[in-house]
């Protein structure tokens, strides 16, 4: 029989960055669950195909256009949001990039060193998002008493590697900020957590010789030795909005087949 806590029908769900990828792979669980699902993406174009792929197996979903590394795009969104989707009970905060380039260029190696403007850059697309996000939305989720956020963070915020420093420092960034939150908001009855995925290549952004490639890699690297699936991060965000996670709040849950503890 069903279990009850585990019931998201009707709650409508906001994912920012959900377009393609980990995201895309979220909305789609969530909204399978029977969530009412908006989009938001920079471009209007891709949040609108994603949309359009829930709608066609019966599933509710909306479109929105915005930039979140910047608050007066979001504080706009949220406006949109509220007017035309209605307040939300779950906030995805899911956009994310990365450049692989070292700090500074390496004796005897031929690579180009990260710009101002690249570091700059990944930091806001991977941990400014998550504070935009927040910073808009918060005011909605603690005057309503309620509310689930999920920031998507990744298992390079706890295995750094070379030529990846702005990416693990925002990923790093993401899990503190997350523990900070939780403990603001936890006295509005508000909960926030964390998702640190591993290796998630989606198939629909690239070839399928280098998604063969990946699996081939995971095969001798990962304790699981695979991939992961898009849908299995999306089963563990529907336990982080649902009531069965209600006691759980300032966590981050990593989702990565061992990466993590090898």
């Amino acid at each position: 029989m069903p279990i009850p806590e585990y019931d998201i029908a009707g709650r409508k769900v906001l994912l920012v960055g959900a377009a393609r990828g980990i995201g895309k792979g979220i909305a789609l669980v969530l909204a399978e669950a029977g969530a009412e699902v908006a989009i938001a993406s920079l471009n209007l174009k891709s949040a609108t195909a994603a949309a359009t792929e829930i709608l066609s197996f019966g599933g509710k979903a909306s479109a929105f256009a915005a930039d979140a590394t910047k608050t007066a795009d979001m504080q706009l969104l949220a406006q949109k949001v509220a007017d035309s989707f209605g307040p939300i009970d779950v906030l995805v905060n899911c956009v994310g990039d990365a450049i692989g380039k070292p700090v500074a260029v390496r004796p005897g190696q031929n690579e180009q060193a990260m710009t101002e403007q690249e570091w700059r850059f990944i930091l806001d697309v991977n941990l400014t998002q998550a504070f935009t996000g927040c910073k808009a939305f918060g005011p909605h989720f603690m005057n309503r008493r309620s509310g689930s956020v999920i920031n998507v963070s990744g298992i390079a915020a706890f295995r750094a590697g070379a030529a990846r420093s702005a990416y693990a420092a925002a990923k790093a960034g993401v899990v503190q900020f997350t523990e900070a939150i939780a403990l603001e908001w936890a006295p509005y009855g508000v909960r926030v957590n964390s998702i640190a995925p591993g290796s998630f290549p989606d198939p629909a952004q690239i070839p399928p010789d280098d998604f063969r490639q990946r699996e081939t890699q995971a095969a001798g690297r990962v304790p699981l030795g695979r991939v992961g699936q898009l849908r299995e991060v999306g089963l563990l965000a529907l336990y982080l909005a649902s009531d069965a996670s209600s006691y759980v709040t300032g966590q981050t849950w990593c989702i990565d087949g061992g990466v993590s503890i090898a």
